[in-house]
């Protein structure tokens, strides 16, 4: 697939101060082109989930901007969505519908309206969802086949951009590889992927940028390449310790 090397997410001097005066985002700046995964690094309180729900407009910046397609999200939030995917760390999905009565609900809602039952049950297939799990209300499901069916509600929305939030946590080191063979497939197919997580490992295997995050600032940011000799593990205490250090 030919990908055009303009950014899908962008931030830009991106920073969030709260009216209590905490400094969440520190004037942050990032881009991520078709075909790429970004994974942020950094622990709790970092700033990664602040990144994340300003691209999405659950919140607004106090300067700066997020862009998704070029679309300034706190400008022109209703057509910066229609080009944005969502998995969040626990799904929030309807524990009373099946798997495939929530992926027909939720595609609905984001306008497709023209998928079959097979279409659902291709995609489910697609993500790792057993066949004989379709049927079922999702109240019985672990969280890796919760993961499954948001991952699969991403897919049929088919967004230029999809915003993960912790989207390994908890799983088991089956469903975690599976879902970044996913993960893999889509970056294939051209998608801009952003990824928040605590999985040094899988991000270095995976990510074509990591970006560590401490106390809001970006600390550092080196491409796969960039990485291929390093330790990250290493690296990832040496810049969080390195800039506490600064700050104290």
């Amino acid at each position: 697939m030919e990908l055009n090397n303009q950014p899908m997410l962008e931030a830009v001097n991106l920073t969030k101060r709260y009216e209590d005066g905490h400094l969440a985002l520190d004037n942050i700046n990032f881009s991520v082109l078709p075909g790429q995964i970004f994974a942020m690094l950094g622990g709790n309180g970092a700033g990664k989930t602040t990144s994340i729900n300003i691209f999405l407009n659950l919140i607004e910046p106090t300067s700066g901007e997020a862009r998704i397609d070029g679309i300034v999200t706190h400008k022109e939030p209703l057509a910066a969505k229609q080009k944005v995917s969502y998995v969040s760390e626990n799904v929030m999905l309807y524990h009373e519908f099946t798997a495939i009565q929530n992926l027909d609900f939720f595609s609905k809602i984001g306008g497709k309206t023209n998928y079959t039952k097979e279409d659902y049950k291709n995609v489910l297939l697609r993500v790792g969802l057993q066949e004989d799990a379709h049927e079922k209300r999702l109240k019985g499901f672990s969280k890796g086949m919760r993961q499954k069916c948001g991952i699969a509600i991403s897919i049929l929305k088919d967004s230029p951009a999809i915003l993960l939030d912790e989207p390994t946590s908890g799983l088991d080191p089956k469903a975690g590889l599976e879902f970044v063979n996913l993960l893999n497939e889509l970056k294939k197919e051209g998608k801009a992927i952003l990824m928040s997580t605590h999985d040094i490992f899988r991000a270095k295997d995976n990510a074509d940028f990591i970006g560590i995050m401490n106390k809001g600032n970006l600390v550092m940011m080196k491409t796969k390449e960039e990485l291929e000799n390093e330790d990250l593990e290493k690296l990832y205490v040496e810049h969080m310790s390195g800039y506490m250090d600064k700050v104290a």
